[in-house]
């Protein structure tokens, strides 16, 4: 199991997850620390957990707006599959953060 060091809003977070998949955690992190600075979670203007929850909603968006909005069939099945694949990761990845904002709370 390999351990990665995520900055996301300026916060650092170590993340496990399987051997070979730190470089895609790392851009997986890099996409959230990027949402998260756009919700303002950099500025101070929002605590850790709606901070979190803006970058989710602002992924969430993007994700929505790339299918159109609607469920689409892909022209190309391998696009398909790697949206589906981005989705899940981020999915994942969220469902994590928020379980650690939870902790960090309580």
């Amino acid at each position: 199991m390999a351990e990665v060091k995520l900055s996301i809003a300026g916060r650092e977070y170590a993340v496990a997850c399987n051997n070979g998949e730190e470089a895609r955690l790392l851009a997986l992190g890099a996409m959230v620390d990027e949402k998260a600075r756009e919700a303002g979670g950099g500025s101070g203007g929002l605590n850790e957990t709606r901070s979190l929850l803006f970058s989710a909603l602002l992924l969430a968006d993007r994700l929505h707006d790339m299918s159109g909005g609607t469920q689409v069939v892909a022209d190309n099945a391998q696009a398909a599959e790697k949206s589906s694949q981005a989705a899940e990761a981020l999915e994942g990845l969220a469902t994590r953060l928020e379980n650690l904002a939870l902790r960090l709370e309580n």
